[in-house]
């Protein structure tokens, strides 16, 4: 039998590296979205083309449930955020590249959100310190002068940078004579957030708007600025106030590991995400790995399906298994049951 490792333990140096197949859809990242760079007639970047599968094109839908495609609707009607509560690897972020996927709604924005994140870090950020940096320079260059040169400095919007929120709240552009498109905005993982982030997002969600104190206390001298937003490009901000004009289409993704106040949950439409059935299951391979994976992998996937019910097992744990199972073709039986074994470890299972 052939030897699909690469590594091998022998510790001697060899070149086996040079063997390493192309990396599965999901984790390649050899061809990262450029800002300004034309993106394809469903607005796929790199990263919506890892969620929704290199075979995409082959698979018409992922056949989401009646409730998944009305809670959807509800959202996009209502223009309020949609909270998808479920286990890890049930489909939650997939779910907004779908829809822009599906809508043409552009690159999904996305937050991702960690114990310290803040509303602010989502909102923008102001580069003070190194505004403070290029003003010394300038005055050491100047020999001292404070009022030396000051034409040369760069302005105020040099030093901001809209964040992912921040860039789904500004005016919608669109083609001329067209309904403005609203933004696709993933915000992931809330429930990993410090206890009082979802209680600051309340007036922004409500509101469609918000402020930037450094833009705002100069309005009257310089009452434009120009920024640079997530995606990279440069826009006008007057005044220092950002209002939405079309409410973008926002999703918060919760693993359900705490309970959000009262506040938010009216403000959102909420969708609890069960684990994919046959069909969804069956789609999602196929979307990733083609419809050959399916026949081939028939045993890891009713392996799946047939789960200890509360058993947690992700979807993404499934495609490794049936991506390293396959390459490793040439192993013994034993080591490709083996390698599933490792890969599908239930996330649930006490250590």
């Amino acid at each position: 039998m052939s030897d699909w490792r690469i590594y091998r333990g022998a510790g001697v140096p060899h070149e086996g590296i040079r063997r390493l197949p192309e990396p599965p859809p999901w984790r390649d990242f050899g061809a990262p979205h450029e800002p300004g760079a034309p993106e394809d007639a469903a607005g796929a970047d790199g990263e919506s083309a890892r969620r929704l599968g290199a075979h995409r094109r082959l698979v018409e839908s992922l056949h989401p449930r009646p409730e998944e495609v009305e809670a959807v609707n509800a959202a996009l009607y209502l223009r309020r955020p949609l909270l998808v509560t479920g286990n890890p690897g049930t489909g939650k972020s997939t779910l907004a590249h779908a829809v822009a996927h599906e809508l043409g709604l552009g690159r999904v924005l996305r937050w991702p959100v960690v114990s310290r994140t803040t509303l602010k870090d989502g909102l923008y950020h102001y580069d003070a310190i190194g505004r403070l940096q290029d003003v010394q320079l300038d005055r050491a260059v100047a020999g001292g002068d404070p009022g030396a040169g000051p034409e040369a400095r760069p302005p105020i919007g040099s030093y901001l940078r809209l964040g992912p929120l921040g860039t789904a709240l500004l005016p919608a552009g669109g083609e001329p004579g067209a309904p403005p498109r609203p933004r696709v905005l993933l915000v992931d993982e809330l429930d990993k957030s410090d206890i009082d982030l979802p209680s600051d997002l309340l007036n922004v969600l409500e509101e469609g708007e918000f402020t930037i104190p450094e833009l705002e206390r100069i309005a009257e001298r310089e009452p434009h600025a120009e920024v640079l937003t997530a995606d990279g490009d440069r826009v006008r901000i007057t005044g220092g106030r950002v209002r939405c004009t079309v409410f973008p289409f926002i999703v918060l993704t919760s693993n359900g590991e705490r309970d959000f106040p009262a506040a938010l949950l009216r403000r959102c439409v909420q969708l609890d995400l069960e684990p994919p059935g046959d069909e969804q299951l069956a789609a999602m391979v196929a979307a990733h790995l083609g419809e050959e994976a399916l026949q081939d992998g028939a045993a890891l996937v009713e392996r799946f399906l047939r789960r200890e019910p509360g058993q947690v097992l992700a979807t993404d744990q499934l495609l490794n298994a049936l991506f390293l199972t396959q390459r490793a073709q040439g192993a013994e039986r034993v080591t490709r049951d083996r390698l599933a074994e490792i890969l599908m470890r239930p996330l649930d299972r006490p250590r």
